[in-house]
C-alpha cells in the first residue's frame, strides 16, 4: 500500500526528471524521504509518463538485480526493472562524456530483441525462447549514486533502476542450440569483472518470465522489436579515471565505448 497521494507522486516524479536532465540524478533523496518499493515503482512510472509526454520513445526494458547478493544489498526479494529509451541507445564504438553522468558505472550483460509480442498468459521458457529474434553483447551505463539510507532499493526503483543508457554490440541471430560463453568487463585493458561458463539460453533468460509478469500487473505487454536487457551477474563498476570500456563474449562478440 502507498501512503503517498497522486499529487505527491507527481511532484516527486517532476523533481526526479528535472535532476536527471541536469545530469545530477537522485538529489531528492538527500532529504531522506521515506518511500517503500511500491511507491518507488509508482514514481518511476510517473517519470516515464512525463518522458513519453515530451516525445521520448520507449524501446524496451532492463532487468536488474538478478544476482541474489545484489538483491540482498538492495533489500529486495526479487529483481528490479527499468525502462530503456531511444535517446540513450548507442552503437559500439561511441565516444561519450563522463560529464553527462553522475559517477558513471558499467555492467557487462546480454540483450535480446523480440520477434513478437509476448502474451503473459502464454508465458513459459520455451515460449520466450521462440520469441527471440537476436542476442547482443552490451554495456549498460548507470548513474551509481545513492543519497538515502541503506538499503537503497526504493531509491534505485524510483530512479529507473539507476539506468542511464545502453551501448549495443553487433547482432547475433537467434542461436539454435545451447552455447557456453564467458563474459568480461574490461577497463583500459584491465579485466574488472569476469563470468566464465555462462550457458545460453538458461543463464541469460532466467528472469524474463518474471519481467513479463511484472509488466502485466501494470497492463503492459512486451512488444515485437523491444530490447530486453536480461540482467548483469554483478554490481555496476565505477569507471573513475578509466576511458576505454569493453565487454567481450567468446560466443556473442564484443562491444566498446570511450568515456572522455
Amino acid at each position: 500500500m502507498s501512503a503517498l497521494t497522486q499529487k505527491d507522486i507527481d511532484l516527486f516524479a517532476k523533481k526526479i526528471l528535472e535532476d536527471y536532465d541536469l545530469k545530477d540524478p537522485g538529489k531528492i533523496f538527500k532529504n531522506k524521504i521515506q518511500i517503500n518499493n511500491i511507491e518507488a515503482s509508482l514514481i518511476q512510472s510517473a517519470v516515464s509518463k512525463l518522458r513519453k509526454k515530451r516525445g521520448e520513445e520507449i524501446i524496451g526494458y532492463k532487468i536488474g538485480c538478478v544476482a541474489k547478493e545484489t538483491q540482498k544489498k538492495m533489500g529486495f526479494i526479487q529483481p528490479a526493472w527499468g525502462t530503456l529509451w531511444q535517446k540513450e541507445l548507442h552503437a559500439s564504438g561511441i565516444s561519450l562524456s563522463k560529464k553527462d553522468y553522475s559517477n558513471p558505472a558499467m555492467e557487462a550483460e546480454f540483450g535480446i530483441i523480440l520477434n513478437r509480442d509476448l502474451e503473459p498468459e502464454l508465458i513459459s521458457f520455451e515460449y520466450i525462447l521462440e520469441s527471440i529474434k537476436s542476442i547482443y553483447p552490451l554495456i549498460e551505463i548507470h548513474n551509481l549514486v545513492f543519497y538515502g539510507d541503506a538499503p537503497h532499493g526504493a531509491e534505485l526503483l524510483a530512479n529507473n533502476a539507476i539506468h542511464a543508457g545502453v551501448i549495443l554490440g553487433l547482432e547475433n541471430k537467434f542461436p539454435k542450440s545451447n552455447q557456453f560463453t564467458d563474459l568480461k568487463l574490461i577497463y583500459d585493458k584491465e579485466t574488472v569483472g569476469a563470468w566464465p561458463d555462462k550457458e545460453w539460453p538458461h543463464d541469460m533468460l532466467s528472469e524474463v518470465a518474471w519481467l513479463v509478469k511484472e509488466q502485466a500487473k501494470i497492463n503492459n505487454i512486451l512488444k515485437k522489436g523491444d530490447l530486453i536487457l536480461t540482467g548483469a551477474y554483478g554490481f555496476p563498476v565505477p569507471i573513475n579515471e578509466k576511458k576505454v570500456i569493453e565487454v567481450t563474449s567468446s560466443a556473442f562478440g564484443d562491444v566498446k565505448a570511450i568515456f572522455d
